[in-house]
């Protein structure tokens, strides 16, 4: 499992707090967008946990830091127009449905604005944690530690079942490019709409998981039979 953080922190301590939280549930790999290093705040909570930071990877985007994976989930605390939102149980559901090989990332957003809409087109399920709704949001660590907990609580039980890899993210990515190139090409998507349509289909093609067969299937759709209309 990974777990990556975007953009940087309110407090360089909630990164070494995530360290500790992914430690004490059995993960270790880290992966940062948006800043190029640690400061040595983080080193100061991320007790007995310093080698998950030191061997934490730092991309400059969302997308190249996920583009090797096969799923992706990330965490919002409100609800967004153009994305179904799965609990946490739910997530873990799905989880345990694909095979051990997969390669699946959590995402968290930063501790002021959480992820935007267009970083939410980088995942293939949003995921939140309930909470009292007038109470403010989980702030990073704890977001981490409740959802790192649950994987780690659900992880010894039976798998639902052993469903193969989805091709990985940037492949899945590609395929929905061409899908909107086309539809914009036959005038289905403009101005007024486009980042609309697009984060909705994101969100729908997201959640499919686009398995290789597919990625062929709708290529050969999109290429070949809509051009010929």
């Amino acid at each position: 499992m990974w777990l990556k953080t975007t953009g940087s922190t309110a407090l360089g301590f909630n990164v070494g707090l995530v360290a500790r939280a992914m430690k004490n549930t059995g993960f270790s790999r880290l992966r940062i967008v948006g800043q190029p290093e640690l400061g040595p705040e983080a080193l100061k909570t991320a007790v007995h946990s310093t080698d998950i930071l030191k061997n934490a990877t730092f991309f400059d985007s969302l997308a190249e830091a996920v583009s090797d994976l096969n799923l992706v989930f990330g965490s919002t605390a409100r609800s967004r127009k153009a994305y179904k939102i799965i609990t946490i149980d739910e997530a873990v559901l799905r989880i345990k449905t694909y095979s051990p090989e997969t390669k699946i990332g959590l995402v968290f957003g930063n501790e002021r604005t959480g992820l935007s809409d267009a970083e939410l087109r980088q995942v293939n399920f949003v995921f939140s944690i309930p909470q009292v709704s007038r109470q403010p949001s989980y702030n990073l660590a704890a977001a981490v530690l409740i959802t790192l907990y649950t994987l780690f609580r659900e992880s010894s039980s039976r798998l639902v079942a052993q469903a193969p890899p989805p091709i990985p993210r940037k492949e899945q990515a590609d395929c929905l490019e061409l899908i909107l190139k086309k539809l914009e090409k036959r005038g289905f998507m403009h101005d007024t709409n486009r980042e609309h349509v697009t984060n909705l289909l994101y969100d729908l093609f997201g959640r499919l998981a686009l398995s290789e067969r597919d990625r062929r299937f709708l290529t050969a759709v999109f290429n070949k039979g809509l051009d010929k209309e």
